[in-house]
């Protein structure tokens, strides 16, 4: 099974309420992090054909080589846990919320 098949795979345990995810590279290193009021459809988003329009998204989805999520009970508690995780990790590919700024 291709590293691209597992992603796939674990694609159909996510749940499909509000979270947030980090994608890591190869090296286990937190590439993005991203929140969703479906994580389910938010992810799958990533890995359907033609979803990567931008070259920016379509070379984040080359180098995603595993993800984890984290479900939260609504938005709020999903964009504080973002932009939190955003400032620990500061992720290649996010590029809002790493100068200390925040939604909040």
């Amino acid at each position: 099974m291709t590293q691209e098949e597992a992603v796939k795979r674990r694609l159909r345990a996510v749940p499909d309420g509000p979270g947030v995810y980090l994608f890591r590279d190869h090296r286990a290193q937190v590439i993005y992090v991203g929140k969703a009021l479906r994580l389910r459809d938010r992810l799958r988003s990533y890995f359907t054909a033609g979803y990567g329009e931008t070259a920016r998204v379509a070379e984040l989805v080359r180098k995603v080589y595993d993800f984890e999520f984290v479900t939260t009970a609504n938005e709020v508690e999903a964009l504080v846990l973002e932009c939190n995780l955003i400032k620990n990790y500061r992720p290649r590919f996010n590029i809002r919320l790493k100068d200390d700024k925040n939604y909040l």
